[in-house]
């Protein structure tokens, strides 16, 4: 695989080429963060289009964005970082209030 910000190209469902985006940090906290709306339900899953929920599967993604936190502690851009931060702190909102959404259903059974 290569590094760096050129455009990459892929294929489309339908089999047609599309551009991909520049492959940097950005792009993939940027994927992390869509993956963890599509477990959250909050986005199309890509292959079918549907919503479906999957809480485990989120806080998967919130973790993974924790461990790259760590792991680049003190090697990330003032941008980078700050998205990284800001991304994080959205889903643990998101995550926690969709737990506490889930404890009121079950409470309420």
């Amino acid at each position: 695989m290569s590094r760096g910000s050129g455009s990459h190209s892929g294929v489309d469902h339908e089999g047609a080429e599309e551009p991909l985006p520049a492959i940097d940090l950005a792009t993939f906290i940027l994927s992390l963060s869509h993956s963890a709306q599509v477990h959250f339900g909050d986005a199309p899953g890509p292959a079918d289009d549907e919503t479906v929920r999957n809480l485990a599967m989120a806080k998967q993604s919130v973790d993974l964005l924790l461990l790259l936190q760590e792991k680049t502690r003190g090697n990330l851009t003032g941008e980078e970082e700050r998205l990284l931060e800001q991304t994080i702190f959205e889903l643990k909102c998101r995550l926690t209030e969709a737990l506490a959404k889930r404890a009121g259903q079950a409470n309420s059974r």
